[in-house]
Parts: structure tokens; C-alpha cells; sequence
């Protein structure tokens, strides 16, 4: 199992219901399969982070059967559930932690895509031209050019 860089929230199992007790179990699922996905992407073990995606749909489904959300039995405006959308709550952060984490990582590539395609011509980066020559970008031929 992983390390978490925080620990995670545990939220009292006084269920009224066994569909709250398994909803809070599968909410604590999610909640480590996220922090584990997030430290997946953290080290670039994108293999990783792309198994955990099947497992966290399966409970991402459960967890709507479960809640009832998106039908008229929708169990989560009941008080008893408080704890349980909490706990989604902290979830929905994590998730988003893990968005900013993948935009960030796409904006760097793409950034140096930019760059070795020769579109910055300020840019002082030196690459290898086709016949492994280093050429720099700056008023010469850019990669795809090459």
C-alpha cells in the first residue's frame, strides 16, 4: 500500500442503513485510489495510473447505485448521510488536486513540443538536427523541418 501524504479522514460508521455503511466503505475506497493515483502521476507511472482507472469506475458506479443519485430514491439529502457526502466532498479535492497535477504535466510537454518544433524563435534550446548534429533553434531549421 502507499504512502499518503495525508492521512486519510475517517468518518463514523453509525450507519442507519447497511447502503450508507457500503456507501462509506466504497467512499473510502475512492478516497485511496485517488491518493494512490496521485501518486502514480507524481512518479510518471502512467501503466499505474491507468489501472487504477477500471477500479475507480467500478466504484464510482457502485457508490451511484448505492446513493440512488440521479433517481427519485436519492438517499444523499437525507441528514444521515452528512458524513458520506463529506466525505465525497474530500474527494472531489483530490480529484481536482490530481487535475491540476495532470494540466501542469500537459502544459510542460506541450511547452516542449513548442520548443523542438522551432515555433519560439527567442528560444536558446539546442536539439540534434537528423544528421545528430546539435543545431540551435534560433534562426535555423526547426525539428520538423530537419
Amino acid at each position: 500500500m502507499l504512502q499518503t501524504s495525508a492521512p486519510l479522514q475517517a468518518v463514523p460508521a453509525t450507519a442507519a442503513s447497511p447502503e450508507l455503511a457500503s456507501a462509506l466503505e466504497h467512499g473510502h475506497a475512492l478516497q485511496l485510489l485517488l491518493e494512490q493515483e496521485f501518486e502514480a502521476l507524481r512518479v510518471q507511472d502512467l501503466d499505474r495510473f491507468e489501472a487504477l482507472q477500471p477500479e475507480k469506475l467500478n466504484v464510482f458506479d457502485t457508490l451511484a447505485r448505492l446513493t440512488g443519485v440521479g433517481t427519485p430514491a436519492n438517499r444523499l439529502e437525507q441528514p444521515e448521510w452528512d458524513g458520506f457526502r463529506q466525505l465525497i466532498a474530500d474527494c472531489r479535492e483530490l480529484h481536482r488536486r490530481n487535475e491540476v497535477l495532470i494540466s501542469r504535466k500537459l502544459d510542460a510537454i506541450r511547452g516542449t513540443l513548442h520548443t523542438l518544433r522551432g515555433n519560439d524563435p527567442t528560444a536558446s534550446v539546442e536539439v540534434y538536427d537528423r544528421l545528430g548534429r546539435m543545431s540551435r533553434l534560433r534562426g535555423g531549421r526547426g525539428y520538423e523541418e530537419a
